[in-house]
This record gives structure tokens, C-alpha cells and sequence, in this order.
């Protein structure tokens, strides 16, 4: 290592395969950041195995790589971590706690890097403060509005309970923590007004969203009946949306253009879901994980975004802006963007304008190409 200064960057989870959003962000930054400035020091959870496996992957985001062992997750992950439940910290941030990996960046905090990076709110919980280091928070989403939404979308009395309890506990997690670092930086102007207004952050910096458009060249929209959802399916926002568009839209879709078929897009689609598109005979399609996204956006006639709840990069939009695939989204799908409803993308709250807008575009290729050519611009 030269003698640059030291940038040390902490994850809670290892980057690759870079197979979520929160990822490509991630390790799209640290690319920009390697090279530079900094000697960049990556630290996160992995197994030797791991390391092995994508050395030349770990060398193109940092200089150099450090490691606590990633805790073992058994097959009932989902259910043991609920004995988090009652505690002080909301379930996801305590999930990421870890007395090795505290000590870890304990040792290399005491190396004294000229900046120290935590990627996600949830890695505060990695953090002893005072920090005695320049400190940067490097968000991607407001975690606590994410629990606010599922909050006022379930219909579940206990659902609901929790995650209002879940709410509190975030929102208190991140007003806590965000006042311990020199600089808060969001993924969006309003995600930066929000830590502002309801945590008192002192001028947060923006990141915004961005996009290879090498990598996701344009190609026109011409499969008529081809529609696409891409996006981690283990992530609850995505699997909301795609129930919301199974239970309420694809049946309207269907009646219309009954010989449309649909393809998800992700990694670790839920079985229950898989199995209840067969049941109903949905012409779906489930992936699961795919080494290149790049290959079912190809000429799709529509890109759908149905969420009702979540936050962030909103990466899947620019992406499919970017691929030549029109989109049909809600309003929180596209929120944070700099893109105008009609022109860049066609914009639909309710299951009823929802199914119409893709039935609008599967059934014009003139108004797909010129969504997609002005989205592309």
C-alpha cells in the first residue's frame, strides 16, 4: 500500500455477488473511490470460501480487504431473529450486531484512518462513539419511512403492532446515531430534507443515483408481450409489491392481453409466492438469482415497478430507463427521481391504472418507443 491516507469502509455484509441495489450502489462508489485519493480498507462479514471465490472482484473495490467470520444462518433465520423482537433495537439492525466484528473495526479504527465510512444506517450498530475519526454515514434509504409504510399498509392487527413498534424503534435508532457522524450523506434531495427536518442533521450531502449506460445499452421495446420486474426478491418492499401486483393488477392484464407473460427478476423468490402464480396459472415467470439482469430486460415491452412500500436508490427504474424498457410505476417506485410522469415513465396508484397503462403500452409500440427513447435521454 502506498502513503496515501487510509479510507476504511464498513459494511455489515459482504458485496458480492452484487446482486441487490443497495449493492451496486456500494461497490459502484468504491470503485470510483479505489485508485484515488485513499488507500480504501474494506471491512465486512465473510468466509474464507468467500474471499477466495471473488478475489479479483474484492481488488477492483479497495486496496485491501478485512474480515470478521460471517455468523452461520440456519434454514428458521427468519423466525429466530424474531427473539429480537422485544428488545431495544429494531430487529434488522440488532441482526447485524456482532461482538467479532465490533473488535474488528475496533483493531482498525486504532490504525487511525484519515475517514471512516459506515454504508447503511444499520452499520452504526458496528460503531463505539465517539468515533475519534473523521465519520461519514453513507445511507441509502430513511430506514424508519420503510417501517412507517409497512405500518400503514398492513391489514394484519398484529402485523401492524409490530411494525408501528418497529418504527418507533428505528426512528429512534437512526436520530441517535446520525448525530455521531462529521457527515450524513443521502441517496436523494428529499431523503436529505427528511434527515434534516426529523433527526436535526446539520447540511447532509447527496450522492444521487446514477447508472452505467455502457453496461445497460438501449435496445427498443419490441417483445409485444413481454413484461419485466427486476429486484432482490428477499427484500419484504419487493415481495409486497409483487403480491399487491399478483392479487390485484396481473388479473386485469391477463383479461385484456391474455397471452402477456411476466418475469420476475431476483434472487430468493419466496416458495409461497412461486407457488401460488402456478396455482392461479399466471403465466410468471420466476428467475431467481442470474448472473446478468441484462439478459430478460432485453426489448421488454414494459418494466413494472408496483411498490407500496420502500425507499432508497431506486436503482431497478434507472436501469430499465436506461435498457430502453418503459415503466409502469407507482408513485413511491419512482420517488426521489428527477423524472416527469407521462414522458419518462407512465405513472399509476391504483390496481385499475396500473393494469391499463401496461395493457396502454403492450398494446402500442409507438407510445413504448417513445417512453423509452425519452427516458433513455
Amino acid at each position: 500500500m502506498s502513503n496515501k491516507p487510509t479510507l476504511l469502509f464498513v459494511s455489515t455484509r459482504f458485496l458480492f455477488p452484487v446482486d441487490s441495489g443497495g449493492k451496486i450502489r456500494t461497490t459502484q462508489v468504491l470503485r470510483g473511490l479505489t485508485g484515488g485519493r485513499f488507500n480504501v480498507v474494506l471491512v465486512s462479514p465473510a468466509t474464507s470460501q468467500l474471499v477466495e471465490q471473488y478475489e479479483a472482484e474484492l481488488a477492483s473495490v479497495c486496496d485491501r480487504f478485512e474480515w470478521w467470520p460471517e455468523p452461520a444462518r440456519s434454514p428458521l433465520f427468519a423466525l429466530t431473529r424474531l427473539r429480537y423482537l422485544p428488545g431495544p433495537l429494531p430487529v434488522p439492525v440488532r441482526t447485524d450486531r456482532h461482538p467479532s466484528a465490533i473488535r474488528r473495526i475496533g483493531a482498525l479504527l486504532e490504525e487511525r484512518p484519515a475517514v471512516a465510512v459506515y454504508d447503511f444506517a444499520h452499520a452504526a450498530v458496528l460503531a463505539e462513539f465517539p468515533l475519534r475519526v473523521p465519520s461519514v454515514m453513507f445511507t441509502h434509504n430513511v430506514e424508519a419511512e420503510i417501517f412507517k409504510r409497512h405500518r400503514d399498509v398492513a391489514t394484519n392487527p398484529i402485523k401492524k403492532m409490530i411494525w408501528s413498534g418497529q418504527y418507533d424503534k428505528m426512528r429512534r435508532f437512526e436520530n441517535a446515531t446520525f448525530g455521531e457522524f462529521d457527515v450524513v450523506v443521502a441517496v436523494a434531495e428529499r431523503d436529505r430534507q427528511q434527515f434534516i427536518d426529523d433527526y436535526g442533521v446539520s447540511n447532509p450531502h447527496v450522492i444521487p443515483t446514477g447508472v452505467d449506460l455502457d453496461f445497460f445499452a438501449f435496445n427498443p421495446p419490441t417483445k409485444d408481450r413481454e413484461i419485466v420486474f427486476c429486484g432482490s426478491m428477499d427484500w419484504m418492499a419487493n415481495q409486497t409489491g409483487i403480491d399487491y401486483y399478483m392479487d390485484e393488477i396481473w388479473p386485469k392484464i391477463a383479461a385484456a392481453v391474455p397471452d402477456a407473460s411476466m418475469t420476475v427478476v431476483g434472487r430468493s423468490p419466496p416458495e409461497r409466492m412461486v407457488n401460488a402464480a402456478r396455482q392461479r396459472n399466471h403465466r410468471f415467470k420466476f428467475t431467481g438469482f442470474v448472473d446478468d439482469v441484462r439478459d430478460y430486460m432485453r426489448g421488454a415491452s414494459v418494466s413494472v415497478i408496483p411498490l407500496t412500500v420502500g425507499g432508497g436508490t431506486r436503482l431497478k427504474a434507472y436501469e430499465a430507463m436506461a435498457a430502453g424498457n418503459p415503466i409502469v410505476s407507482t408513485s413511491i417506485g419512482m420517488e426521489g427521481l428527477p423524472v416527469e410522469p407521462g414522458k419518462h415513465f407512465l405513472l399509476a396508484d391504483t390496481p385499475e391504472d396500473f393494469a391499463n397503462e401496461v395493457v396502454r403500452l403492450l398494446q402500442s409500440r409507438e407510445l413504448r418507443e417513445r417512453i423509452a427513447v425519452d427516458a433513455r435521454a
